[in-house]
């Protein structure tokens, strides 16, 4: 399944005029507040029609503008998660999911078990939406989407009206959401922790533009693209596996690079992992250093360096089969001769990574 998007519309002082392919899998908008990316889901939706360009899911024809086709929003089988879950507060939690199969075609779709399962309601079906909790809500909200059998799954900041700890709770149903299932999704967020946690296919967003579009791993891992990504929450994510649970309450991994130290990552072994690292947190040697605290110590080779305009540098840096980045000042550049084909060590300090930045890969 596969998402081509070609839309340009004027809203009056503000215009959109985008352009992007979205694979199966989960395809992340980001962008600043005010970028377009909600205008863009509400097209795909069928909640506005664009002056002009086209909207196709594989061979289906949503919306051409020249052929003067705009399939109403009932019948392109989508299913939509807004910021909030907008749930029946007069249906209980099964009545609300099964709602959502009175749209749903009279085809084989998703199983109402699994879903439930998947989803981790199944000891909510009796509750009203007014006994749940906003990361429950939103799961129910979920299920309902999916009971639709959808062809696509939108996704407005679902994690947006959450607090921090409803986040991380509702995060690792979404990764199974990606793994377990075959409906795409367009996943609308200004998260970065989301988005590299998350995403498959990244479109980066600005003024109403695409700036940038592609594999969510080279355009994290792209020093061209820490200016609309963000400099404090720019990074890239390296993959490893769970090879151990020590006795001190360290979990160690392994990475391509070589051994990883992380707090306790409730994860069985063997389990594969993906680790987002952010460029502030990696600190750079061009030898291996001895006598620090930090455990984490990857031997990289530069690939790329970003100087900015100010006093800093962005550094990407192959370490094993991934790419990271650091964030450095341009004197310590300078200092250490950091050029493509430098080798160097990467300096990683355990605690440094969140618990919210460790992600499963399936």
């Amino acid at each position: 399944m596969s998402l081509s998007v070609r839309i340009a519309h004027s809203f009056g002082a503000f215009s959109l005029d985008v352009e992007f392919e979205a694979p199966s899998g989960v395809t992340a908008l980001f962008g600043r507040s005010g970028s377009g990316k909600t205008s863009v889901v509400n097209a795909v939706a069928g909640l506005f029609k664009p002056e002009s360009g086209h909207i196709f899911l594989n061979e289906t024809v949503l919306y051409d503008a020249d052929r003067r086709i705009s399939v109403p929003v009932h019948q392109r089988r989508l299913g939509y998660v807004f910021q909030e879950g907008r749930l029946f507060p007069h249906m209980s939690v099964r009545q609300n999911l099964l709602y959502g199969r009175w749209f749903a075609p009279r085809t084989p779709g998703a199983d109402f078990d699994h879903v439930v399962g998947m989803l981790g309601i199944d000891g909510l079906l009796a509750r009203r939406p007014g006994a749940l909790s906003g990361g429950e809500k939103q799961r129910v909200a979920i299920g309902r989407a999916l009971l639709a059998n959808p062809r696509l799954l939108l996704m407005d900041e679902p994690l947006a009206a959450l607090d921090e700890e409803r986040k991380a709770e509702i995060l690792p149903y979404l990764e199974r959401l990606r793994e377990e299932t075959a409906v795409p999704v367009l996943y609308v967020s200004h998260s970065m922790a989301e988005v590299a946690r998350l995403a498959t296919t990244l479109v980066l967003m600005e003024n109403g533009r695409v700036i940038r579009a592609g594999p969510a791993s080279e355009v994290l891992s792209d020093p061209e693209n820490v200016p609309a990504l963000g400099v404090r929450s720019a990074g890239a994510s390296l993959h490893a596996i769970v090879a151990a649970q020590e006795e001190d309450g360290l979990t160690r991994l392994e990475a391509s690079a070589g051994p990883l130290f992380l707090p306790k990552v409730d994860a069985g072994i063997g389990s594969r992992l993906s680790i987002r690292i952010l460029a502030q947190d990696v600190i750079l040697s061009r030898t291996r250093p001895e006598g620090l605290s930090a455990l984490n110590i990857l031997p990289a080779t530069v690939t790329a360096v970003r100087l900015g305009d100010g006093p800093g540098a962005i550094i990407q840096l192959k370490a094993g089969q991934d790419l990271l980045l650091a964030r450095i000042t341009r004197r310590s550049a300078q200092a250490l001769e950091l050029a493509p084909g430098a080798e160097c060590f990467a300096i990683i300090k355990s605690v440094a990574v969140a618990q919210s930045d460790v992600g499963g890969v399936g």
